[in-house]
């Protein structure tokens, strides 16, 4: 890394952390270079480069300062979901955004990838080229059914900063924390059974109870609470719940994290209720706070949580290391998990449990969540500059997705055929809900370091959104 890429972060470092407050006066490209020993085009660079991270601003002849605090966009409206079970549709949208293949020349906003080049996943590279290399082929055999041991005991470790104490033979490695939610579904549910969701909801949970076969109860969700309680509630007493599928922390795509009390009180209602909670945590390690938030598992004193995770949002979605903590559905989620992939691929389980071992994950984790909080101040600028007034966004507690609410009436999906065309992909609003509701709100992706291109990327959708808004207010008019 360059003399002054190291020299910014540790600037951005200071600011992010309140050592320089809005307006503050940054320290003068002489006092820099002498307290660093570099030159003076060295923090000249540095300075330019928060600059673009809109983390410095330029005064004529008065130095660089911290910039004041922008006028965010207002918040997203509570969705109102259809008050009855939907059969689950919008495959097709969904097919549409997966099967998209990385290319240089397509921005892809809309999926749910980290940053995979940060230098601190090195540690994992090196784990995985040595253990192909063992002359005991560690990596070519089966493993058991529950996943590799190592790893499970480093997972056990892990999740005590979750506030859940459990020993590794109450966890199973999965492929991807998707199958960890299909086995869960499928252990606790049956075709033709109902199950509440937060709405806007991870699609492929959705999907996953549409090829079951079964029915999604969407609820109403706060942007910065989650779930209405007192909806899932009147719910509960209407209808044959089977199970809650929820993404509490970080969640996907709104990004709150839901309160404490608030998860304490879903546990008694289940309870009240006798219904599962399938607990998606996949984002949880990327709370911008620490500690990181409890899991809705470390209220659970009656197996009834089904915890899901995986790495693939906090280190690399290649690795497909996933897993499961099924509390009292342990049996049921073996046997989903033998009769769907049976045994998860081992190499990068070892790789894994060494990079924990060897205290490389949470030096990893904290260079995340700081640059992924950068960058979410930084896109909710793009947004208040290039998208169309009264455009509404998300505050992202943690992770790196941001939900956008335009006005009622406004297409997403020609947003995104629209944007194909100039190289740039988003997520549909349609695709987070079972009835294809949220037609006029887009999901996009903030994990990669901000470049030029990037944000003339966010430029094409604000402008792009700004024609469609044009158009149809013209068109109505005639």
């Amino acid at each position: 890394m360059t003399l002054y890429v190291n020299l910014a972060e540790l600037l951005g470092t200071r600011i992010e952390q309140g050592f320089y407050r809005p307006g503050d006066r940054l320290p003068s490209v002489r006092a820099l270079s002498a307290e660093h020993g570099v030159s003076l085009s060295t923090v000249q660079q540095a300075y330019r480069l928060l600059e673009d991270n809109g983390l410095a601003s330029p005064r004529p002849k008065s130095g660089y300062f911290v910039p004041m605090e922008r006028e965010l966009p207002a918040l997203p409206g509570m969705g109102k979901p259809a008050q009855r079970p939907v059969e689950i549709s919008q495959w097709e949208q969904v097919l549409e955004l997966v099967r998209s293949v990385p290319q240089k020349d397509v921005i892809q906003l809309g999926r749910g990838m980290p940053d995979v080049t940060t230098p601190t996943i090195k540690p994992l590279l090196r784990s995985l080229a040595q253990i192909s290399r063992r002359l005991d082929l560690p990596g070519l055999y089966y493993d058991n059914v529950y996943g590799v041991l190592a790893l499970r005991e480093q997972l056990a470790r892990l999740l005590l900063d979750s506030g859940c104490q459990l020993s590794p033979d109450e966890l199973v490695i999965t492929t991807g924390c998707h199958e960890a939610l299909s086995c869960s579904i499928r252990a606790v549910c049956e075709p033709g059974d109902i199950v509440a969701v937060d709405s806007p909801s991870f699609h492929g949970a959705m999907q996953t109870l549409k090829g079951l076969g079964m029915k999604a109860l969407e609820i109403p969700t706060d942007p910065l609470t989650g779930i209405s309680l007192d909806a899932l509630e009147l719910a509960l007493e209407q209808w044959p719940i089977k199970a809650i599928q929820i993404t509490p922390s970080c969640n996907n795509p709104l990004g709150y994290i839901m309160p404490e009390a608030r998860k304490r009180a879903l546990v008694t209602l289940a309870q009240r209720f006798d219904v599962a909670i399938i607990e998606d945590d996949v984002y949880g390690e990327l709370a911008y706070t620490y500690p990181r938030p409890r899991t809705i598992k470390s209220f659970d004193d009656d197996g009834r949580v089904l915890l899901c995770s995986s790495f693939s949002k906090t280190l690399a979605p290649g690795l497909r290391v996933g897993w499961v903590a099924p509390g009292r559905y342990l049996e049921r989620v073996l046997h989903m998990k033998y009769i769907s992939t049976g045994s998860t691929a081992p190499q990068p389980q070892l790789a894994v449990a060494d990079f924990l071992k060897n205290g490389h994950f949470e030096p990893h984790l904290r260079k995340m969540r700081m640059q992924y909080q950068r960058n979410r101040d930084l896109m909710l600028g793009w947004i208040s500059r290039y998208f169309p007034p009264g455009t509404r966004a998300s505050r992202p507690q943690g992770s790196f997705m941001l939900w956008l609410e335009l006005p009622e009436g406004f297409d997403s999906l020609r947003l995104n055929r629209a944007l194909l065309e100039q190289g740039v992909q988003i997520a549909v609003g349609s695709i987070f809900s079972a009835s294809g509701k949220y037609r006029n709100c887009l999901r996009m992706n903030y994990a990669a370091k901000p470049t030029l291109q990037v944000e003339e990327a966010v430029r094409k959708v604000g402008e792009a959104a700004s024609k469609l808004l044009a158009s149809a207010a013209a068109h109505a008019v005639s």
